[in-house]
């Protein structure tokens, strides 16, 4: 399956059409008719990334790398000079095929293959969801949702419904019940039905809450109980039109749970797509989805190659 087809990869930079102009469209103004990198031009691409919530730490070895290899190789034209900071770029963002199962159409390395999601509310962490539970079940594959948000009747009902427009049967008990008993029906479920991923909800409290993050602590020590492996994921979600929050809250929760990769969302709406840079160079996590839009197939893997083409043009 070709998930990155002419009409994804029109989509994405569709979904990235406000970050493209605010970051990229000032640094191809920027490089335009230069033919050498001096201090001025240095100084002014800083500027550009941090008012694009690249962030500081990243910023800087982006910039430092340009210095460097400015010192090594000549420049005869405007494009070469475009290259090399596509691939500065490229450079500090993680590929998750390098530790993780990326494409939906994959072989999974387990089975049920568990799929622990958080983040806190108002991420998109429901709708992302329902969007991988679409593309899995696209690419052939059995899929259970567990709807252990049991925080709120709200996140539930939400859930049904996503679950419903993927055409996936969802494991629920209801408001106030213990998170780690629906999971652990849902993973004997899975394992009964020969399902092959299990996506799990889980409550999106804020992130500084110590009872939250026992909980999660709590959910893993329950599925272990049926699934020694698992969950075989953590995904993290965050909201990549809060910019620099996105990463703190991305800090906070890589200090109590395992995350193995991130899921950012609402890129369509912003102009601060940056953070992904920042937050895949900061944390060392690779992004592994990205959400463009509101359509259920508006959820797409992450390819760094991609991306940075999608904000460059």
């Amino acid at each position: 399956m070709g998930f990155f087809d002419a009409f994804k990869l029109s989509r994405l930079k569709e979904g990235l059409a406000k970050t493209r102009e605010n970051l990229f469209g000032k640094i191809s103004r920027l490089v335009k008719g230069r033919t050498k990198i001096d201090e001025e031009f240095l100084e002014e691409l800083e500027q550009i990334l941090i008012s694009a919530d690249v962030g500081v730490p990243t910023t800087l070895k982006i910039v430092e790398a340009i210095s460097a290899r400015a010192k090594k190789e000549r420049y005869t034209s405007e494009q070469e000079l475009d290259a090399m900071l596509r691939d500065e770029i490229q450079k500090l963002m993680r590929d998750a095929r390098e530790v993780t199962v990326v494409d939906f159409d994959a072989q999974l390395p387990k089975k049920p293959y568990v799929i622990m999601i958080v983040g806190v509310n108002g991420v998109g962490k429901t709708t992302s969801i329902g969007k991988m539970a679409h593309n899995y079940k696209s690419a052939g594959k059995k899929v259970l949702i567990a709807a252990a948000d049991t925080f709120r009747a709200a996140a539930t009902e939400q859930l049904e419904i996503w679950a419903e427009r993927a055409g996936v049967p969802i494991v629920s008990q209801g408001q106030g019940v213990d998170p780690s008993a629906v999971v652990f029906d849902a993973v004997s479920s899975a394992i009964a039905k020969d399902v092959d991923v299990v996506l799990v909800d889980t409550a999106g409290r804020l992130h500084n809450k110590t009872h939250l993050m026992e909980e999660l602590a709590k959910i893993k020590r329950v599925m272990k109980k049926k699934l020694p492996d698992a969950p075989n994921e953590v995904l993290l979600v965050l909201d990549g039109s809060t910019g620099q929050n996105a990463l703190n809250q991305a800090k906070e929760f890589t200090k109590a749970v395992d995350v193995t990769g991130l899921i950012l969302t609402k890129l369509d709406g912003t102009a601060k797509g940056g953070v992904v840079i920042a937050i895949s160079n900061e944390l060392n996590i690779p992004v592994k989805y990205i959400g463009v839009g509101e359509k259920i197939d508006d959820l797409q893997l992450f390819n760094r190659q991609k991306f940075v083409e999608a904000l460059f043009e």
